[in-house]
């Protein structure tokens, strides 16, 4: 089997971020970075930016017009009722709900997105490229044929990888 990749294995958040910044500055293309936990330097300067947090407003946005729209249709247009004399179209009593649903479809929505985005699905297997990957290691995922593979490696164990391994 042709080796794709190649690994830096590291124990401790320091000596990632430190081979993290070589590689960067030797323009050497980091594919992922596995993490116990979000760093966010890491996440800052890896060049990926998400847009789920756009995503996320345009779904709001929609979510709360459609709710609206749904309480005038239902309570005004449809079928009004009287309660004492109150107007059908009293706006204050859409408050609540119309926040509590738009929450609710704004977090469903977004999850959705995610795991589409993400390609995770109960049918779908994602590679485990190592076992403590994010357990208590840090690993920094590198494609082969994208870089000089000599250069990286040597660059990974300079800055204190515990094991750089071809997968």
């Amino acid at each position: 089997m042709d080796t794709q990749y190649l690994l830096g294995v590291y124990k401790e958040e320091e000596t990632l971020l430190a081979a993290f910044r070589k590689l960067k500055e030797q323009e050497i293309e980091i594919e992922d970075v596995f993490t116990p936990y979000p760093i966010h330097e890491i996440l800052e300067n890896h060049g990926r930016k998400s847009k789920i947090t756009v995503v996320g407003w345009f779904y709001g946005l929609f979510a709360t017009l459609g709710v609206l729209a749904f309480l005038i249709y239902t309570a005004v247009i449809d079928w009004p009722l009287n309660y004492g004399g109150k107007p059908s179209n009293a706006f204050p009593s859409f408050l609540v709900i119309t926040i509590v649903l738009t929450i609710f479809s704004i977090t469903i929505l977004s999850l959705f997105t995610f795991s589409w985005r993400a390609n995770l699905w109960p049918s779908n297997e994602k590679p485990i490229y190592h076992p403590e990957a994010t357990d208590d290691k840090f690993v920094i995922l590198v494609k082969k044929e994208k870089v000089d593979t000599g250069k990286a490696e040597s660059l990974m164990k300079e800055c204190g990888a515990i094991e750089v391994i071809e997968k």
